[in-house]
């Protein structure tokens, strides 16, 4: 008997444990109670148990003794169903639905209270609102990553293309810099020269209509140093825009280095020293020799300039094979070429310089010391013969600049005899040269110098004339052709056209400038020559005595 009141104290204690337990937990907890209701058996709950998690998790207060159809009366029979199933089977359910009262997210675990005929349900509420709201961000930045893959093409497309506009934008802007540095330079030096050349003209006129005779001369001499500075502008101007004639023959460089070596160091002075180191075994190149002549002497000058307290300026060849990638590097095709570097101990330059260097009338040099043409105009010529040029320097180190020519492969001394020019004799009776040329005044010059020199004279202005007498019976010796012509055909046309009835007519072109593709890439059929306007009368009459000779 005494044993009774020690049991309940414990069963009390226990029962105060769990009521503690089921309080404090987070989750919310309920059992429900089937029984037979008015509308069939089975047809409603009551809540026989619940925690104080139950109204957090499903925003219903006071839940315990109420009723299902007191609850929820428009949603019972779902509830029903569900919970129903569970009594009968005793499977388990775990389903999620959105409590609108309480504003959450709830996973719902039920189970059957064993035994079954107690009618019990047991329900667990288990708040994820964090977790779904974490899923729903997933899923929207899934959506959001597929919606970017799937525009990823079209967008870099649109990118890439405003990019390349961004770029061709600014190469314009270059260009137009370029431009209107080139055309300010261009008017500023050829404005000096045209004053040079139409004051000596206008006191030429006033001394002769005053009869002094002696000072023409000087007037005469004045005017023609303005009109031949204007030719070596135009030449320089030319080779920079690489539509210069060129004459490329084999070329031993290493041998045109070694004449030109006590040329250079008298130009550049005794507080300089000049070495020349040519490889062994070095490759022709097939350049024009005259126009290298120049391009080395400008470099060993600017080489020089960069050099006031004196130095050593280094002339090197090398054979260089330019592979696919030297070839991206170098902006040059591949092959094998003969490099001519000239390499000083000066000042160097920095690399804004360097990305203007090759930029016409670009210079450092202080005013009237330099045009800023030469190294445009080895550029130029250059690229003009297949080759490149190319600046390596460090400020305070010096700098080397490597002209690129493409290898001949042949012998240079045996091609260089072949074009050996023949000795200069005189006239002989009725030989006649027909003149080919637009510009009237042109023709007149040629006409009168010929005449002078005893040649018979046939002129025309355009192709089309010029054609009709080379297809004629008329004796004709040479043709002296400009390359652009009216017509419908250039001077090339025109010769070759002719010279399928004249075989061996020989043909002397003169011109500005021409297209290098037209006279031919520099590589003129035998018995044919290049002039360039403006040119000496003396120069003329030899060209056409050895040609007619030849």
């Amino acid at each position: 008997m005494n044993d009774a009141p020690d049991f309940d104290a414990a069963r009390s204690s226990a029962l105060a444990r769990y009521r503690a337990l089921f309080d404090t937990i987070d989750d919310g907890f309920c059992i429900i109670e089937f029984f037979d209701g008015p509308h069939g058996p089975l047809s409603d709950y009551v809540h026989i148990e619940a925690n104080s998690g139950y109204e957090r998790h499903t925003g219903i207060r006071d839940v315990v003794g109420k009723t299902l159809r007191d609850i929820d009366p428009t949603e019972a029979d779902r509830w029903l169903d569900l919970y129903g199933a569970v009594l009968r089977t005793g499977t388990p359910a775990r389903f999620e639905r959105y409590f609108l009262t309480a504003r959450r997210h709830i996973e719902v675990s039920a189970a059957r209270v064993e035994p079954q005929s107690l009618r019990q349900v047991s329900v667990l509420f288990r708040d994820i609102s964090a977790r779904r709201k974490a899923e729903e961000e997933r899923d929207r930045a899934a959506a959001s990553l597929r919606a970017l893959n799937e525009t990823l093409e079209q967008r870099v497309a649109e990118r890439t293309a405003e990019l390349m506009r961004a770029e061709e934008q600014l190469r314009q802007a270059q260009k137009m810099e370029a431009v209107g540095q080139l055309t300010g330079g261009l008017a500023h030096d050829f404005n000096n020269l045209l004053a040079g050349v139409s004051g000596s003209l206008q006191l030429l006129s006033i001394r002769l209509s005053q009869g002094r005779i002696a000072d023409v001369d000087k007037y005469v001499v004045a005017a023609q140093g303005a009109v031949r500075r204007a030719a070596g502008l135009t030449h320089r101007l030319l080779a920079f825009s690489r539509r210069q004639t060129l004459d490329p023959r084999p070329t031993d460089v290493n041998a045109l280095v070694n004449g030109m070596t006590d040329l250079i160091q008298r130009t550049v002075g005794p507080g300089i020293r000049v070495e020349a180191v040519g490889a062994t075994g070095s490759w022709p190149a097939l350049v024009d020799s005259g126009q290298l002549e120049n391009a080395l002497l400008n470099l060993c000058i600017n080489a020089r300039d960069a050099m006031p307290d004196g130095g050593r300026i280094t002339i090197e060849t090398a054979n260089k094979w330019i592979d696919r990638y030297a070839a991206r590097t170098l902006d040059m095709p591949e092959g094998q070429f003969l490099s001519l570097c000239v390499t000083d101990t000066g000042t160097g330059m920095t690399r804004d310089v360097m990305a203007k260097a090759f930029d016409p009338f670009f210079t450092t040099k202080p005013i009237g010391m330099g045009t800023g043409l030469g190294l445009s105009m080895i550029y130029g010529f250059a690229k003009q013969s297949g080759g490149q040029v190319r600046i390596y320097s460090e400020v305070g180190q010096g700098t080397t600049v490597c002209i690129y020519l493409p290898r001949f492969y042949g012998d240079a001394d045996g091609e260089a005899a072949h074009h050996a020019s023949p000795p200069i004799s005189s006239t002989e009776a009725g030989e006649t040269v027909l003149i080919v040329d637009d510009e009237p005044s042109v023709r007149m010059l040629v006409t009168d110098v010929l005449e002078e020199a005893g040649y018979a004279v046939i002129e025309a202005a355009d192709s089309i004339a010029g054609l009709k007498l080379l297809q004629s019976n008329v004796r004709i010796d040479l043709l002296i052709s400009d390359v652009g012509l009216p017509g419908g055909m250039n001077g090339r046309q025109m010769a070759d056209a002719a010279r399928q009835a004249r075989p061996g007519l020989k043909v002397l072109f003169i011109t500005g400038y021409a297209e290098n593709s037209v006279i031919g890439h520099g590589q003129l059929e035998p018995g044919m020559q290049v002039l360039t306007k403006p040119f000496a009368i003396e120069t003329l009459a030899a060209r056409v005595r050895q040609l007619i000779q030849g």
